[in-house]
């Protein structure tokens, strides 16, 4: 069961990842102008960052039960709520220039309990 978990926790870390890029991609994308994607890994602390930043200034707010101007059915707009539920903490901050560095720190369990057991994308 141990090596599940720890598959599921590493699926979720990439979902981070994938939803901090999109996010960059489609709302904090200026033209002319690319978005930067870092990773990095704290081995004492046990935690997985990811930051990435884009050139527009506008930060993002996720979309809650308190955000009524979005319907419960559209397709999007629940990204930041997912890195939320997923990420140990996350938060907006600043990048040098203009813009901003959206980040998040994930947890990573300790090497003996990752032993990645079954935790392929062919083994889904």
């Amino acid at each position: 069961m141990l090596a599940a978990r720890t598959c599921a926790e590493r699926w979720l870390h990439v979902l981070v990842v994938a939803e901090l890029a999109a996010n960059a991609v489609l709302h904090g994308r200026v033209p002319g102008r690319d978005f930067e994607l870092r990773l990095s890994f704290d081995r004492a602390a046990g935690v997985v960052r990811v930051e990435v930043s884009d050139t527009h200034p506008v930060r993002p707010q996720p979309n809650g039960p308190a955000a009524p101007s979005r319907p419960l059915d559209a397709e999007g707009g629940r990204g930041l709520l997912l890195v939320a539920a997923v990420a140990t903490r996350w938060g907006v901050g600043e990048r040098r220039g203009p813009g901003k560095a959206v980040w998040a720190e994930c947890e990573v369990p300790p090497p003996a309990a990752a032993s990645g057991a079954g935790c392929s994308a062919r083994s889904r």
